[in-house]
């Protein structure tokens, strides 16, 4: 069985560790989008020790934050499905009341076409290294 996340980085490589690393999604219409992935094949986060999953979700909640910052959303989505995918990884989404799916889910029907945003990775690179 072949995997995604195991066998590409998922997204532009932001900042990594031997847990897990930082991705940004090339979405154009959702700029800032960043994954939170597990750098091995993990399924499910309770398959994961105690302290990996309190590791794990200190770096999701410290993408959050830099995403907050460097992009001032006015709300953040933070979901782990897998069911496409099933590798622990965590979506951190920002949105605006603009976007085109507001105030639905992001993976639905469009709701309008959305105004266009970019993001400095650079940016969000040196935040990333100073939180985490």
């Amino acid at each position: 069985m072949t995997c995604e996340l195991c066998d590409t980085p998922g997204g532009e490589l932001l900042w990594q560790d031997e847990l897990c690393r930082v991705v940004l999604v090339a979405d154009a219409h959702y700029a800032g989008f960043c994954r939170v992935i597990l750098n091995r094949h993990v399924k499910e986060m309770t398959d994961l020790a105690e302290s990996e999953r309190a590791r794990l979700m200190a770096v999701v909640f410290a993408v959050e934050a830099c995403v907050r910052e460097t992009l001032q959303p006015d709300k953040i989505n933070l979901a782990s499905l897998g069911n496409m995918t099933p590798h622990v990884h965590w979506h951190v989404i920002p949105r605006f009341a603009d976007d085109r799916h507001f105030p639905n889910p992001i993976w639905g029907e469009a709701r309008r076409e959305g105004v266009a945003r970019t993001v400095d990775t650079a940016q969000l690179r040196r935040a990333l290294a100073t939180r985490l």
